[in-house]
């Protein structure tokens, strides 16, 4: 049926700003889904399948050019099912479609162009097609006409030629190698690490040449090498940061990201502003003013923070998607400036203090006469050069700042993608719980907590989490990445307000996962089973987020050292050995599973060493380096055996000394908010007949220990195995409780 004559057509109603973006198109859209499905079945015609998003520039272009031309859509609506996806409320299509686009085209990119049987095998696939031939791509039209021509001349061949494509992704995103007996270890990682020296750009920092991503899993590998001393790590992060948060991928006036520079010095960028983006760099600059102190990374953060609160927060709670990187056509336009604006804006003597603090005194370098705002030295050699302090030229750059600011603000603004998305909400919570924690900034750790709120309420129904919502309508079972963010952000927030609740809506989300996602092989696939797919990803490799399983496995180990619960080390262990042949054959891929297996490996060797008497309480730092120590610092413990008996069983005494004006919860604590002191035996052993002393009892069911006390029991272990037990507890003053502690005591 031609609709080009139809003034909407079916994706006017659409939860998708995207989708809605294309309800004028002359071409008779379908949103994915049984309708369009089925019409290609039962019509026998190939399916036309067009994935973008609202921020992707060239996505609106493709739609300008050929989507709105009547000509082009009689012809779509003539011979194909016309359907549009928006990526980021499909991701799990978008994932499975680019597989087979790299198939064909040896490369992939958005929009991706697809023609699909009716059971859903691409048979040829592209990117952007121009309105005409250019450059040796050939025109929207002739590829058409050309794959109308194929599926009614070439049929046989085009469907033999699809079903190996489909085996092609199904072998790319399924099948990940077999489990291995055991985890990869550190050495991936310390591979990775090395990887990431060779490609380190030592004059602005960041990897390779241009184009340069803030990638998540470079940064947060490189993270925590510094955060446990690695000084080559440290350099490489806080060169990549400093330049990062000076160039202009970080918009100097209003703060916030954006999605990554097309130059090699960070001044140019793709200038879609992305809530991931900025929630993962909110984190990364949060930890690294937490282990070093540095007072750029700290505004950084604010000013992140700040970005988020008013361009991206939703009036019902919660933050938008993305800002659109163009303006009335132009890709750039709200934030680039010349001279003469700025002089129009600040007058010539306040243009003179900016300019060379801007980057604005060098020559012009976006569309002739353009500059992008970024701080072209280090604060700290400017300030030099001026005979001040950085905080003093800040302060009197602020002024200026402001002013441009409210200049920029009369410009028309760039599109807002209002669709409220689970995982990259969690993504934010995290952020702002971490950078809150670090900046001792109870505003962030509020806002944090009331996103949380907000997504628990609207986001989840009896048996799923759900993806997307838009005007309080919740649509897509959840993801993969919808579990692993989201519960990453509740761990975060539970470290911070240590209450119990956010720890107990992880845990019941991470069981929701587990029925919905597991692959039964120790992964999880990155959606649950559905007629609609052609393939079920187990991601693995990082991208602009970091990997759905990398996440799964770093929420397991950060479960495991809140709860001491020991099925969640099992669970991160069962994960990475899993995927253990492709990250030890790709470590610089998964960077996010290599970081997992480092730090699996320390906390095994740190719960179920054996250590002297005199050191049972060293740990390996961990993530939670400085509370962990504090803890540890005041409640200290030690193992002795007693000889073997003939039936195997070891009597053994675990002496624990609390410090004065500290106290841990005993076993019999009915309040459930704290987590009590508890003894288990480390795998291959059991144990039995434990005493616990009388404890202090307190009001509100709890029930305390001080002091020194002794627990008595007995132990049994397999043939070959270390006897070691593992000690569980929070510590707790008057005023607060650190986070749970897990500590391995062995011989």
């Amino acid at each position: 049926m031609d609709e080009t004559t139809r003034n909407s057509n079916r994706l006017a109603d659409e939860l998708s700003p995207y989708l809605r973006m294309h309800a004028e198109n002359p071409v008779d859209w379908y949103p994915w889904g049984d309708a369009a499905l089925r019409r290609a079945r039962d019509e026998d015609r190939p399916i036309f399948l067009s994935i973008g998003y609202s921020t992707c520039y060239w996505c609106h272009v493709m739609e300008r050019e050929s989507f709105s031309d009547p000509g082009i859509a009689a012809f779509l609506n003539r011979h194909f099912v016309n359907i549009k996806v928006d990526r980021e409320e499909r991701p799990e299509l978008d994932e499975i479609y680019m597989a087979a686009t790299q198939a064909y085209a040896g490369q992939g990119g958005w929009p991706n162009t697809l023609f699909l049987t009716p059971s859903l095998e691409p048979y040829f696939a592209g990117t952007y097609f121009p309105p005409e031939p250019r450059q040796g791509r050939p025109s929207f039209a002739q590829v058409l006409e050309a794959m109308a021509d194929a599926w009614k001349n070439r049929r046989p061949d085009v469907e033999e030629q699809a079903r190996s494509v489909v085996a092609a992704a199904r072998h790319y995103l399924e099948d990940r190698g077999q489990p291995a007996q055991s985890a990869p270890g550190a050495e991936p990682a310390s591979r990775s690490l090395a990887a990431l020296r060779r490609a380190f750009d030592p004059d602005h920092g960041g990897f390779g040449a241009a184009p340069k991503f803030p990638s998540p899993g470079n940064l947060l590998l490189l993270l925590a090498a510094a955060e446990e001393g690695e000084a080559e790590a440290d350099r490489m992060l806080r060169m990549t940061l400093d330049q990062m948060a000076r160039g202009g991928i970080f918009d100097q006036l209003a703060g916030g990201f954006h999605r990554y520079s097309t130059d090699r010095a960070w001044r140019l960028p793709h200038f879609e502003k992305m809530l991931y983006d900025n929630g993962i760099l909110l984190e990364v600059y949060g930890q690294y003013h937490r282990i070093s102190g540095d007072g750029q990374a700290a505004e950084v953060c604010r000013r992140i923070a700040e970005f988020l609160e008013t361009e991206l927060h939703a009036p019902q709670g919660g933050y938008w998607s993305a800002l659109d990187a163009e303006t009335e056509g132009g890709e750039g336009a709200f934030y680039v400036w010349t001279r003469e604006q700025l002089r129009a804006a600040l007058g010539e003597e306040d243009f003179g203090f900016v300019a060379p603090l801007y980057g604005v005194a060098a020559e012009p370098f976006f569309g002739g006469d353009g500059y992008v705002l970024h701080i072209p030295e280090p604060w700290e050699a400017l300030a030099r050069r001026r005979r001040t302090s950085v905080e003093a030229l800040r302060g009197e750059l602020e002024p200026h700042r402001l002013a441009l600011l409210e200049r920029r603000s009369q410009r028309p603004r760039p599109a807002t993608d209002d669709k409220i998305l689970t995982d990259w909400n969690g993504i934010v919570i995290r952020g702002l719980a971490v950078a809150g924690a670090a900046l001792e900034d109870a505003v962030m750790i509020g806002r944090a907590a009331s996103t949380a709120d907000l997504i628990l309420e609207t986001m989840r129904r009896p048996g799923t989490l759900h993806h997307v919502s838009h005007r309080e309508t919740v649509a897509v079972p959840g993801l993969l990445s919808d579990y692993v963010f989201l519960i990453g952000g509740l761990l975060a927030l539970a470290r911070v307000q240590p209450d119990g609740r956010w720890l107990r809506a992880a845990e019941q989300l991470r069981e929701e996962q587990e029925v919905r996602l597991s692959d039964g092989r120790g992964g999880f696939y990155s959606a649950a089973e559905s007629t609609q797919l052609i393939a079920r990803s187990r991601e693995i490799f990082d991208g602009a987020l970091p990997s759905g399983n990398g996440q799964a496995a770093l929420n397991d180990l950060e479960l495991y050292e809140l709860t001491g619960d020991h099925r969640w080390l099992a669970a991160a262990r069962d994960t990475l050995c899993a995927f253990a042949e492709t990250v030890l054959q790709r470590p610089e891929a998964a960077r996010l599973l290599a970081l997992a297996a480092r730090r699996l490996e320390g906390l095994e060797s740190e719960t179920f060493s054996s250590p002297r008497r005199e050191d049972a309480t060293e740990a390996r730092p961990t993530a939670s380096v400085n509370l962990r120590r504090e803890a540890l610092e005041n409640v200290k413990a030690r193992l002795e055996f007693e000889d073997e008996r003939p039936d195997g069983w070891h009597g053994f005494r675990v002496e624990i000394e609390i410090a004065p004006g500290w106290h841990a919860y005993a076993p019999m604590t009915a309040n459930r908010e704290f987590q009590p002191l508890q003894l288990r035996a480390a795998p291959g052993c059991e144990i039995r007949a434990l005493g616990w002393p009388e404890p202090v009892s307190l009001e509100e069911g709890a029930a305390v220990y001080r002091g020194a006390i002794v627990v008595r029991g007995e132990i049994r272990c397999e043939a070959g195995t270390v006897p070691a037990v593992q000690l569980s507890f929070q510590a707790c003053d008057e005023t607060r409780c650190l986070p749970p502690v897990v500590l391995g005591l062995g011989r």
